[in-house]
């Protein structure tokens, strides 16, 4: 056991077994599994597309449900349609991703036999991993889209516009839905975060092969290397996602354009 320990560095104090870790990224050395004894690296390029495959459907699952349910909310403020849509996104932002997991899962897998639970290579097989996270981001885009929009809608430019006799589908395509995007692109961003601890749970319930469920069986392992490469790769992510959002912002307004000039 000791030759063990020394061989794997377990021998040194925590912190230099830190910095030692730091200085292997900078190589591109993430370290040898304990479990498998192959490269950490090449663990999670294994698993990797799994996670990004459930986390790029999760988020356009999201923007399908919460941009029309947002737009029709706000335009039909205060009826039925705006009350179920508000109410909808209630009962999604209180959901569990876990709950919400199994209950399709049994609906759709148990009971009517429509798509399987596990395993991944078909475009079914991704429906209720996606699902299960798309629509907790859905209720909180939904509500965030609906005040966006209510408050571009108020605006003098779109009074003007309709003065001018375009009809509401044109005020809404031309005018309203880009100047509301901003804080519906930020909150997507800032969810991302969610979405990648939302993936550990829906990973474990569905098997998806990705990089939460890597962490999982990780850290019941003790595999640490592994554990140290998924946490770093998740942090990556989450800040380049959140670049993409920040460069996204002079795209959708050209006044962030004008005012770095």
């Amino acid at each position: 056991m000791p030759l063990v320990r020394k061989e794997m560095g377990l021998h040194r104090p925590i912190y230099l077994q830190y910095f030692h870790w730091l200085a292997g990224i900078l190589r591109g050395d993430f370290g040898e599994s304990f479990r498998t004894g192959r490269p950490v690296w090449e663990e999670l390029t294994v698993r990797l597309p799994a996670t990004l495959e459930l986390a790029l459907a999760a988020m356009l699952v999201s923007l399908v449900i919460a941009i029309p349910a947002g737009i029709i909310s706000a335009v039909k403020q205060y009826s039925l349609l705006d009350n179920a849509a508000m109410l909808g996104a209630m009962i999604g932002v209180s959901m569990p991703n876990f709950w919400l997991g199994l209950l399709l899962s049994l609906a759709f897998s148990l009971q009517l036999d429509w798509l399987p639970v596990f395993g991944r290579g078909e475009l079914r097989h991704l429906v209720l991993p996606a699902l299960t996270l798309g629509t907790g981001m859905a209720a909180v885009t939904t509500r965030l889209a609906r005040s966006s929009i209510l408050e571009v809608l108020r605006q003098d430019y779109i009074r003007t516009a309709r003065a001018k006799g375009l009809t509401e589908t044109m005020v809404t395509n031309r005018h309203v839905l880009k100047n509301s995007l901003i804080p519906v692109i930020t909150i997507v961003g800032l969810q991302f975060g969610a979405l990648l601890e939302g993936v550990v749970v829906v990973e474990i319930i569905f098997a998806w092969p990705g990089i939460g469920r890597l962490l999982y069986d990780s850290i019941f392992a003790r595999d640490y290397p592994v554990i140290q490469g998924c946490v770093f790769l998740i942090a990556v992510m989450y800040v380049m996602v959140n670049l993409l959002v920040d460069i996204s912002y002079a795209w959708l307004d050209p006044r962030i354009r004008y005012e770095v000039k």
